[in-house]
């Protein structure tokens, strides 16, 4: 299972939650998302994409009262498919010293943006091993050969693999650099994760 555990004030808002999910998860704010909340759905409206009679932007947390243990669904990428049941553990009182947001922990590296959902994901992190295997020998297969071009393209392959031998991986440092930027307002959390 691929979890975050994060603290966020309950002064953020909806749409602030968002940019702090995508940040947990390292992805780039691509695609339409929305929340669903006590059967109402949030987001931020788009040309060409939902309407929403309720602005993210303009919903704090704080408005729902969570319980201990409440859940509601956060949906990104619609075409993809991602549904994140976003689960309130508890409330907490805010330390005044503490920056916020805050991840306090998390376990495996999240799936890459744009990977074709979740049962795509799924296919292609089994798929990984074999194709490794398949590179590496075409890579022994040109050295032998002294064949410098098919080398060179054999270990671009490899590269282009190297994100989906991470997977149990997760950087909660790096993850906590960026939301401490955009708790700054410092534009560079959008950066490339």
């Amino acid at each position: 299972m691929i979890w975050r555990r994060i603290l966020v004030r309950s002064d953020s808002t909806l749409a602030n939650l968002h940019d702090v999910l995508q940040i947990a998860f390292g992805w780039r704010d691509l695609h339409l998302h929305k929340v669903r909340i006590h059967g109402r759905n949030y987001g931020v409206n788009r040309v060409g994409g939902l309407w929403f009679s309720h602005d993210a932007r303009t919903v704090p947390l704080a408005d729902f009262q969570f319980r201990s243990n409440e859940r509601f669904l956060y949906e990104y990428d619609f075409g993809d498919g991602w549904q994140h049941v976003v689960r309130v553990e508890r409330r907490l009182t805010v330390e005044p010293r503490r920056t916020y947001p805050v991840c306090v922990g998390g376990q495996r590296a999240a799936p890459p943006e744009d990977c074709g959902g979740p049962w795509a994901f799924l296919k292609r992190r089994d798929a990984v091993p074999g194709q490794i295997r398949e590179h590496w020998e075409r890579i022994v297969a040109s050295i032998d050969a002294g064949d410098r071009d098919v080398l060179r393209d054999e270990l671009e392959a490899v590269e282009s693999l190297r994100a989906w031998l991470t997977l149990d991986r997760f950087d909660r440092r790096k993850v906590n650099y960026r939301l401490k930027l955009y708790a700054a307002g410092d534009e560079r959390w959008r950066a490339e994760p």
